[in-house]
């Protein structure tokens, strides 16, 4: 009787241990995942704020040049502000299926990559 009470004491200790693990486990992928998400939105905004900046001075170019052409500066500012309007209109009465829908398969693509695991020769032996 006592053995069998001392076998249920050691399975009690290793269904915890087990449980214990696995929650560790959990909390390390979870780590992992979000620490890949947010490392690869880093890399994203720093190249979006490259390109932005371009964008910008590009784009004060384009107005200084049609206003040069004009024969008014604030006419070319105008045009080229009115063209940005024109495309957010259509960005955003097209947002679901042209911005959102690419966004989310990204994330959950991230999230649901599986981690590769490489061990060292020294590891396993």
């Amino acid at each position: 009787m006592e053995n069998i009470a001392t076998n249920v004491e050691k399975l009690y200790e290793k269904a915890e241990k087990y449980s214990k693990t696995n929650l560790e486990l959990l909390k390390l992928n979870a780590i992992d995942k979000t620490s890949d998400v947010i490392s690869s939105l880093t890399a994203v905004l720093a190249v979006a704020f490259v390109v932005a900046m371009f964008t910008l001075f590009f784009n004060i170019g384009i107005s200084l040049l049609i206003g040069r052409y004009l024969d008014d500066y604030a006419l070319g500012f105008f045009i080229v502000s009115g063209f940005y309007a024109i495309l957010g209109i259509i960005l955003f009465i097209f947002r679901k299926s042209l911005i959102e829908v690419h966004i989310d398969n990204i994330v959950v693509g991230k999230l649901l990559k599986p981690k590769k695991i490489v061990l060292k020769k020294e590891a396993i032996l």
